[in-house]
């Protein structure tokens, strides 16, 4: 589980087929390498991954052909800046919102407009594994980014994220190009109450049947 509070930049490198080097630069790298240790987590470009080998500045690990089918990593070029967050731990500050590192779908930069206090991002959305969990003002995660969705399509084929300087300059949004591909998931709460309001009532269990309206009744608006 990741809260999409990326803690460093990494360089990756595709060694084989399925195994990757992550380097990470001395100036951020320590906050991620300083305790880092074989079999811990490590989103990348919030794809989860485990550390198999551990090096002074960085890891290695393997992606397995599923991961680079469904998520970036399978067309990163050698070089490319990748987005770093170790795994929560215990007792840890929850910044941003929970992330589980299981990439949903992809999505594209269509724009990025610099104001006066933000970066105004638009991403198109490619698949409608994601696309259902997009609403106005809930949480996406984009290459591991914990972002707030400022506007969206009914469908959730677009939306746009208001992004501040320090997010922008830290990770890698400030070296995405127009129609460059993202990785997206969506808010994992979303995913639950649709897996709860889509069950079918069970007559022997009446709690069972989770309704809109079931849920109105008990607080949730």
């Amino acid at each position: 589980m990741f809260t999409g509070l990326i803690q460093s930049l990494g360089s990756l490198t595709r060694l084989d087929t399925n195994h990757v080097k992550i380097e990470c630069p001395t100036a951020t790298g320590d906050r991620l390498l300083h305790d880092m240790a074989v079999g811990d987590s490590i989103a990348v470009d919030g794809v989860c991954l485990t550390v198999e080998t551990a090096l002074s500045n960085g890891f290695i690990a393997t992606a397995s052909p599923e991961t680079l089918r469904r998520s970036t990593l399978g067309e990163q070029p050698d070089g490319a800046i990748v987005n770093l967050e170790s795994s929560l731990r215990v007792g840890s500050k929850i910044g941003g919102h929970f992330v589980t590192g299981h990439v949903d779908g992809f999505g594209s930069l269509t724009s990025a407009i610099a104001t006066a206090t933000s970066w105004e991002l638009r991403f198109a959305v490619a698949a409608s594994a994601v696309a259902r969990y997009i609403v106005s003002k809930g949480s996406i995660a984009v290459n591991g980014i914990s972002l707030t969705v400022a506007d969206c399509s009914a469908s959730g084929d677009w939306f746009t994220v208001a992004v501040i300087p320090v997010t922008y300059s830290e990770t890698n949004l400030q070296h995405l190009q127009p129609q460059q591909a993202v990785n997206l998931e969506g808010d994992v709460l979303g995913k639950y109450a649709e897996k709860f309001l889509n069950l079918a009532p069970d007559p022997s269990n009446p709690a069972v049947d989770v309704s809109l309206d079931f849920l109105a009744q008990h607080g949730y608006h």
